[in-house]
């Protein structure tokens, strides 16, 4: 009885080792991590949009513009299409005038600024480089505000033609630097939205003032409605001037400057209403330029 019991322990060892009875549960297979999402590509910021210019006239002289030439109704569009227009207004200070601004002469108009704000119109302000040294907050202001955009009307004011409304001339050879002081004031006062564009003093020019203008690289804008706000004291008549002379494409010359314009903004506010009333839409130079 004692050897068959060893003999049976033994064989039951046995069979245990090679694999007899319940095997034991596998082991488990571990999961493995997940890999991290990668992040979401961010769009890179489109680049800001370069304004329209004119290609160089003969001989390199400056280029000008004044309208958009009437095209007619586009293809598949409606007769509205092609009623734009562009209101511009001129921030006039000569280099001399800063006695008279230290004195309480304003050369500035922040109502009418407001006032294009609440009537949400585009508007091109041409501007000196001795308005923006006199009223940087505000320079920075309305360069700041995509409602706007900012055009060089030079540094001095002075003019770039003899016998230009008893302005002081400025001397050929510092035309462009003349110029290119006033793009230095803008910098100089934070102001955004700059365009290439330039408004010769008075709107006087010759031959010879767009070929000493060639190496400032602008487009000279001129206008093809004179509004008649300069010095004038009567509203209503400076509305009816800009209404009965507005067409599809025009481009309107105001001004900025309450000393000199003091009733501009009570024109534009019975200008705007009566365009829009006639179809009319608001569009800064840059836009008009570039239909």
């Amino acid at each position: 009885m004692t050897t068959l019991t060893v003999a049976g322990v033994l064989l039951g060892g046995a069979l245990a080792g090679c694999g007899g009875g319940t095997p034991p549960p596998p082991a488990p297979v571990p999961t493995p991590p997940t890999p991290p999402t990668p992040p979401a590509a961010t769009a890179s910021p489109a680049p800001p949009k370069k304004p329209p210019t004119m290609a160089p006239g003969p001989a390199g002289r400056t280029p000008v513009f004044e309208r958009r030439p009437a095209t007619g109704t586009p293809a598949g569009g409606s007769p509205s299409d092609d009623k734009v227009v562009a209101l511009s207004f001129d921030a006039d200070m000569t280099a001399d005038q800063g006695p008279r601004a230290k004195a309480g002469e304003r050369f500035d108009n922040p109502e009418l600024i407001a006032l294009l704000r609440r009537l949400k119109v585009p508007s091109t302000v041409f501007m000196t480089g001795r308005w923006a040294e006199e009223y940087p907050a505000q320079a920075k202001d309305i360069g700041a505000d995509d409602l706007f955009e900012v055009a060089n009307h030079s540094y001095s004011h002075y003019a770039f033609t003899a016998d230009c409304y008893g302005l002081p001339v400025v001397a050929k050879e510092t035309m462009a630097r003349d110029v290119e002081r006033a793009f230095a004031a803008f910098r100089e006062a934070g102001v955004r939205n700059v365009v290439p564009y330039f408004r010769f003093p008075g709107g006087c020019y010759d031959d010879a003032a767009l070929r000493a203008l060639a190496p400032a690289n602008v487009t000279a804008v001129q206008w093809d409605v004179v509004s008649g706000d300069a010095f004038a004291t009567d509203a209503g008549a400076v509305a009816r001037q800009v209404l009965d002379g507005v067409r599809p494409g025009s481009l309107v010359v105001l001004h900025c400057t309450r000393s000199a314009a003091p009733v501009t903004g009570e024109a534009v506010g019975r200008i705007v209403p009566e365009l829009r009333k006639r179809g009319y839409r608001f569009v800064k130079v840059s836009e008009l330029m570039e239909g």
